[in-house]
């Protein structure tokens, strides 16, 4: 016979509980544990009226635990009763919720897909300065691969994260953290600028940097890098979850995972830059591993479960 468990969470199972709560019921069940048996002869083996085992039936099968069925008997129809289970397993267990695991992508900072740099620019790998100074064709020439730092004093980049998530999975929310900070020529501690991210072509949300970081080196950094540019960012976290858009934990937008269309099996691309519009146009530098003062490329992060069945 089918092994039942019972949970006290589960509306169904209290309903199970209310029927049990019963010996004449308990004992209804034992019997049938045995085998089919009708209403008369139920009477019989606990000594009591048809009408009265009947009572009893009836809680049973709006509990579930029984079915029945007529049939023809010696002395015209009968009511058979059959147990549906033999054996019942009783767990006070709260049901733990879906584990939440992560899907981690981190692209270097010169893998981008596309770039609309402005003004003061550049960008350069762990070893030189890539093409020239504010010369916007040098972001096009195949050595970007290799950048770890790059500079625009407006206009944008953009990456695009392979997502690889089952559609099996639901994505409870998404970071995306880089170490960025304003640009200005050489440095400037006190250079606002309103760094903006898109998130697949949908505004995301604006922070506000204080300066082009300078003044003393960063963590980070290689040894031909001049000290009288950029030399460190701060990390700033973009976070978007079904609640709204998120910067380091305070709230900038109305944005969902649903307004910007992210979900399993879908790239997720990211534009970083600073709108020609915004109050303060300050550019950006973007800082990637080995320099700057954190070891680590754009990261992006996917939060995700695997959905209870049922």
């Amino acid at each position: 016979m089918k092994i039942r468990k019972l949970n006290l969470v589960d509306e169904k199972d209290a309903g199970v509980y209310r029927a049990l709560a019963s010996d004449v019921r308990v004992n209804i069940l034992a019997l049938l544990a045995r085998g089919p048996m009708n209403i008369n002869a139920l009477g019989q083996a606990l000594g009591l009226s048809a009408p009265t085992v009947t009572h009893h039936i009836q809680a049973l099968e709006q509990a579930g635990l029984l079915v029945s069925e007529y049939t023809q008997g010696a002395q015209g129809t009968q009511k058979l009763c059959l147990g549906r289970y033999s054996r019942f397993l009783i767990s006070l267990e709260t049901p733990l919720p879906a584990e939440e695991q992560v899907e981690l992508v981190e692209l270097p900072i010169g893998l981008y897909t596309s770039a609309a740099p402005g003004g003061t620019c550049g960008l350069a790998s762990p070893e030189r300065i890539i093409g020239f100074y504010d010369d916007t064709q040098s972001f096009l020439l195949p050595e970007r691969m290799k950048a770890n730092i790059l500079w625009m004093a407006e206009g944008y980049v953009e990456y695009v994260f392979p997502n690889r998530l089952p559609t099996s999975v639901e994505i409870d929310r998404m970071e995306v953290a880089m170490e960025i900070c304003s640009e200005a020529p050489e440095y400037d501690n006190d250079y606002p600028s309103d760094i903006t991210v898109w998130v697949n072509g949908v505004e995301a949300g604006t922070w506000r940097s204080p300066g082009d970081l300078g003044g003393k080196r960063g963590r980070l950094y290689p040894a031909w890098w001049p000290a009288r540019i950029a030399q460190y960012g701060i990390l700033k976290t973009w976070t978007i979850s079904p609640g709204g858009c998120y910067i380091d934990g305070v709230r900038v937008s109305d944005v969902t995972l649903a307004d910007a269309d992210v979900g399993p099996r879908k790239p997720v691309a990211i534009r970083i830059g600073v709108k020609p519009d915004a109050e303060h146009v300050g550019g950006f530098n973007l800082f990637g591993r080995g320099i700057g003062n954190h070891d680590q490329d754009l990261l992006l992060r996917l939060y995700y479960s695997h959905p209870s069945p049922g």
